[in-house]
């Protein structure tokens, strides 16, 4: 441990042992450009220090590696996420977690897990797309008592304009690379997104499930507090 900038160097990672502390919330490890040798000796870390983390982006071989030195973990194969939870977490508030398809499920299951992690209760909706949209309109009551929305859609993304054309909570919309060729590996959801006439609507980047699960757990816990 570096005393000075309370962090763990482990020559090829420094792992930020203080960021609970400093930001509310512990540290998140993308996994998928990490060996998994080196993911087993970051888990290991925040296990002694007797930390929670998040691995996002995680594969099977991964999850099975590191599970050998860290038993304790735990792997959302839908959502490639990786859990080490060592510390009780109380979930306050809702999430509400929409998908245009099912196919939008992995990137929605993402951000899913990481609002649970960093302390928000989510409800799931999923397979709710404007192609039929009478599934929306049968949960959309449900889905306004939530204090967040995060509408997960690919194709033409229209779903987080929809959703947020309908409520007055916020609504964070995260485009996915489901579609065919002129989607463009996400980018026309993209900027249906960020193109939308539908106001309080804010936009992550393609696939992002991991940023859209934190922002909207931060406004949740905002929202959740003062009720």
């Amino acid at each position: 441990m570096n005393n000075e900038n309370k962090y763990t160097d482990l020559g090829f990672a420094k792992l930020d042992m203080e960021r609970t502390k400093r930001r509310g919330y512990s540290e998140a490890v993308f996994c998928e450009c990490k060996t998994k040798e080196q993911l087993s000796g970051i888990f290991l870390s925040f296990k002694e220090n007797g930390s929670n983390v998040i691995g996002t982006r995680a594969n099977a071989e991964q999850f099975e590696y590191i599970k050998q030195t860290v038993p304790e973990i735990t792997f959302n194969k839908e959502g490639r996420i990786i859990q080490l939870i060592q510390n009780p977490i109380n979930k306050i508030g809702e999430v509400a977690v929409c998908t245009g398809g099912t196919g939008d499920i992995p990137v929605a299951e993402e951000a899913a897990a990481t609002a649970e992690f960093f302390g928000s209760n989510v409800k799931k909706y999923y397979d709710i797309g404007i192609a039929g949209i009478h599934r929306l309109f049968d949960k959309i009551d449900e889905i306004k008592k939530a204090n967040v929305i995060i509408a997960v859609a690919g194709m033409e993304g229209a779903l987080g304009g929809v959703l947020a054309g309908m409520v007055d909570i916020p609504v964070i919309a995260v485009p996915t690379s489901v579609g065919y060729g002129s989607s463009f590996h996400g980018l026309s959801a993209l900027l249906t997104m960020l193109n939308s006439c539908a106001e309080g609507m804010t936009v992550v980047n393609i696939d992002n499930g991991f940023n859209a699960g934190y922002s909207a757990n931060q406004i949740n816990r905002l929202i959740a507090g003062k009720k």
